[in-house]
């Protein structure tokens, strides 16, 4: 059985793991259905036997993660061999009174605690307590595990098989045996003479080698280069503590806004973003004026809506928010031209820089030094609803993470006709993160009542 190792970009993100927990997740709204009980309690059977039943097709659900001694390799994954079910689908406590804000408490006081390396790095809580009968679920996973298209795609995978009444969890899964130092060696040989070859090949033809270190080093000055963003309130240190906000838009307001002004969906959540941040900042007290501030959005390097397979392939991309432009439409044109400009530009994947463990620590530093204080991630979803156990599913909100300076991340995933945007900020930076909630729904609102109402495309504008 072939040894699957970590790819050189998700080794980069173990190695932040230590300083700054790489866990992403979803915030999950069902309307209770038959997954609670008459007293309006969940069923964590039901749960249980709902996820037994996609399992078979998400084998990484039920691998754990090794790390060899030197010189047998980079770290691999092997099957759990004890894998207990109910060590990950778990039930929380109650939700105290007060909606969804202790709901994000909750799901704060959860993420708060370190997943367990030596299990499976993922965890689904179901959370009782919310009103009208609904629940609660918060499905998290170790960002080595997947990115946030595979991620989605994964949970969605898991609650489809979860609908099919009737199904058979299948038989107990026995886990293959772990390799021997021997055949860990022994790949590990043969890796090296796989990479010496395509250095060899290389210099055989020395452009094309050229060109694609050249393209790798380009998207890592376009990430680190240039003068430093601008000193604001925004600027510190990643904390251990998070604070959390909602924001829920109607997918279809938002097509109609990108449809209109010649944007993306994802133009128009880097617009809401920034009239976030113009609303928080104003808020403190700060100067505007021709302020622009640096984002990262991740640039997906999967080849179709198919490729869901597990780990991370992305790219990077450094757009300038325009937070001082008092505008909301002309914002979002600014925003749109500076997407345009950067899609322009190739964005290769980093694992030329990552597979060096000095040179991923000193990006690492580098990001730091740049004062980048924000990151976003817009998420395609499913366009037809989910159930869990037959709960539907009413929303689903992503969680990303955060690392060094950047301070602020803001998910957000279009499914079944919602926009659900979750901001995730350091709680001792960010107090009034409502602030920059209020700002952000505002800001929509501000370019939906100036779109001319034009009849939104069949399906979504391109991201």
């Amino acid at each position: 059985m072939p040894i699957e190792r970590l790819s050189s970009e998700d080794r980069m993100l173990l190695l932040s793991d230590k300083a700054w927990p790489q866990d992403v997740g979803v915030v999950v709204i069902l309307e209770g259905g038959r997954l609670v009980d008459e007293e309006g309690r969940p069923s964590v059977e039901a749960a249980r036997e709902a996820v037994a039943r996609g399992l078979p097709g998400l084998p990484r659900l039920r691998q754990v993660l090794r790390v060899p001694p030197r010189g047998l390799g980079g770290p691999f994954w092997v099957d759990a061999p004890d894998f207990d079910l109910a060590q990950h689908v778990r039930l929380g406590p109650p939700i105290e009174p007060g909606g969804e804000g202790a709901l994000l408490a909750a799901v704060e006081d959860i993420r708060s605690r370190r997943l367990d390396l030596g299990r499976p790095l993922w965890e689904m809580w179901l959370l009782p307590g919310l009103d009208a009968g609904r629940v609660a679920m918060f499905v998290r996973m170790h960002h080595v595990v997947a990115d946030g298209v595979a991620g989605i795609a994964s949970l969605a995978a898991l609650l489809r098989a979860s609908a099919g009444a009737g199904a058979p969890a299948g038989r107990a899964r026995i886990p293959a045996p772990e390799p021997t130092r021997r055949e860990l060696l022994t790949e590990t040989w043969s890796r090296h003479v796989h990479e010496a070859g395509r250095g060899i090949a290389t210099l055989r033809h020395p452009r094309a080698g050229m060109r694609a270190a050249g393209g790798a080093w380009r998207a890592v000055r376009g990430l680190v280069g240039g003068e430093p963003g601008p000193v604001t309130s925004l600027k510190g240190l990643v904390g251990p503590h998070r604070r959390l906000a909602l924001v829920r838009v109607p997918l279809r307001e938002v097509e109609d806004v990108a449809h209109a002004d010649g944007a993306t969906v994802n133009d128009v959540l880097l617009a809401m973003i920034a009239g976030g941040v113009r609303a928080l900042l104003t808020s403190r007290g700060e100067q505007l004026d021709q302020l622009t501030l640096p984002i990262l959005v991740p640039v997906s390097l999967r080849r179709g809506a198919d490729d869901t397979g597990p780990g991370n392939r992305i790219s990077q991309m450094k757009i300038q928010l325009p937070v001082g432009e008092p505008g909301a439409r002309e914002r979002l044109r600014l925003v749109t031209a500076a997407t345009s400009g950067a899609k322009a530009m190739r964005h290769p994947s980093l694992s030329l820089v990552f597979r060096n463990r000095v040179l991923s620590a000193i990006m690492l530093r580098l990001v730091i030094r740049q004062r980048i204080h924000l990151l976003s991630a817009d998420i395609v979803g499913p366009r037809e609803p989910l159930s869990f156990a037959g709960a539907t599913v009413l929303d689903a909100f992503p969680l990303i993470n955060l690392l060094g300076n950047i301070t602020l991340g803001v998910g957000a995933l279009s499914y079944a006709g919602r926009f659900d945007v979750l901001a995730v900020a350091d709680a001792d930076l960010f107090p009034d993160l409502d602030v920059f909630a209020a700002g952000a729904e505002q800001e929509i609102r501000d370019l939906a009542a100036r779109t001319d109402r034009q009849p939104a495309p069949a399906r979504a504008p391109r991201r």
